[in-house]
């Protein structure tokens, strides 16, 4: 830790004397305590307090990739790509399989058409002015997971290049009006005859002739990644059929469902970024630490992908170095973003959540309040229009942990965006040199008079 060197300014006494009043009741009450927190009484009566903001607490930043994230949880289907700056070529692609909802036709009825319906659910990441293209592919094996119960963003199954439907596309996805990609005839006649002549009447029988499709971007897309909802009700692939009365042809039609019900879920994303800057590259094993000093200064998050930023506070016990007895009152962690990486396209999320991994960067836990809410870094933007826009993260507790753990630990604290699993969002983070990456901490020092 370097020297200590700022007091607090007068506007921080009420704050110490406050919590000085509070900790003199409690000393003074016959409720019992936990053995590990800070009693207070006549030391604090009979003593010279002084209250300091530290700004100098050495704070490592760097960056991780844990080795896959599961997708198949993801509470929507990602499809798009586009090309960071940064990141290189991001791609998102979904892979499902289906279900009817009905194993019965008219033997009377003919054969209209088959379409999939995808509904925009209004997440969206990149330019959107650009033309997007969905392909919609067969499967060529069925969708079961080579090892364990999940899928993952690198996850695999193999398809048919042929296409069974296309279409390009002006992202608007805002808006309520689901695509409409109209599929072969050819596959919509053989579902149609496999079902009316009850070749098919289960969904085992199903699966094993139908594995399921994917949908994929076009080689040549440059513009955004889209979500599309994952409700039966919204997206599904729809097989329509009429039968002849009297006066006229009645339609009908049976529907495909995505199935997400299943275990394990025959569903996942899979999501890649291909050829980033070149110290993004040496990611290569989760136990690997980009160091920001190694990257221009910067730590990265990317979601989906699993690139986190990681942060620890190797000497926080050097607290105990100043004269004096103390406590820790308040700690606030400020990260910056890089300025000019974001925009209205690449845009910033107003939180990130926060989790502990060990020195393994195996994921342990996420951050948590006493109240077990869950601890956010929260993006303050009072000064914005000056550039000075920063996340906001409250450690008091989490650093009054470390300073009462026996010895050093090696754990640390990464940033993902909520719902990372579900999303492309990414972020580039200012080290932790001058007027990148610091944290505060108020501190109280008090002496005991003989």
């Amino acid at each position: 830790m370097k020297k200590i060197v700022k007091e607090t300014a007068w506007f921080l006494i009420p704050l110490a004397i406050a919590f000085f009043m509070v900790l003199l009741f409690f000393s003074c009450s016959d409720e019992g305590f936990n053995d590990s927190d800070f009693v207070a009484g006549s030391v604090f009566t009979d003593s010279n307090i002084r209250v300091m903001l530290i700004d100098t607490i050495t704070v490592e930043t760097s960056t991780m990739k844990f080795d896959s994230i599961i997708t198949s949880e993801s509470d929507r289907i990602l499809v798009g790509k586009y090309t960071d700056p940064i990141f290189g070529v991001v791609e998102t692609s979904s892979y499902l399989e289906i279900l009817p909802s009905s194993y019965t036709i008219d033997s009377e009825a003919e054969f209209d058409s088959i379409v999939c319906y995808l509904a925009p659910d209004k997440y969206y990441y990149n330019d959107t002015l650009q033309t997007n293209t969905i392909h919609i592919k067969r499967l060529s094996e069925n969708m079961v997971p080579k090892n364990g119960d999940y899928f993952y963003n690198t996850s695999t199954v193999r398809f048919y290049e042929e296409n069974m439907g296309a279409l390009s596309y002006s992202p608007r996805p805002l808006q309520a009006d689901s695509l409409e990609i109209t599929l072969s005839d050819s596959l919509g006649l053989d579902f149609f005859s496999r079902l009316q002549e009850k070749q098919i009447t289960t969904s085992d029988e199903f699966k094993e002739y139908f594995k399921g499709i994917a949908v994929q971007p076009d080689v040549a897309d440059d513009g955004s990644i889209i979500g599309f909802s994952l409700d039966a009700d919204k997206s599904y692939i729809r097989l329509y059929f009429s039968i002849a009365e009297e006066d006229e042809r009645v339609q009908e039609y049976i529907d495909f469902n995505f199935n997400t019900t299943s275990t394990p879920i025959p569903f996942f994303n899979r999501i890649s970024a291909v050829n980033p800057v070149s110290y993004l590259q040496t990611l290569t094993d989760e136990e690997v630490n980009l160091e920001s000093s190694d990257a221009e200064n910067q730590s990265f998050v990317q979601s989906g992908t699993g690139i986190a930023t990681r942060i620890r506070f190797p000497y926080i016990k050097s607290l105990y170095d100043i004269q004096g007895k103390g406590t820790l009152l308040d700690a606030v962690l400020k990260i910056k973003p890089v300025q000019q990486s974001y925009n209205d396209r690449l845009i910033l999320k107003d939180s990130l959540s926060v989790f502990i991994v060990d020195e393994n960067n195996d994921l342990t836990q996420q951050l948590r309040n006493p109240d077990t809410s869950p601890v956010l870094a929260i993006l303050n933007r009072e000064n914005q229009e000056f550039n000075e826009i920063y996340y906001e993260l409250p450690l008091a507790t989490y650093l009054e942990s470390l300073l009462l753990t026996e010895g050093n630990t090696e754990n640390a604290l990464i940033l993902f965006p909520d719902n990372y699993n579900s999303i492309v969002d990414r972020f580039v983070l200012q080290g932790s040199a001058e007027n990148g990456t610091v944290l505060e901490v108020i501190y109280s020092i008090y002496d005991e008079t003989e």
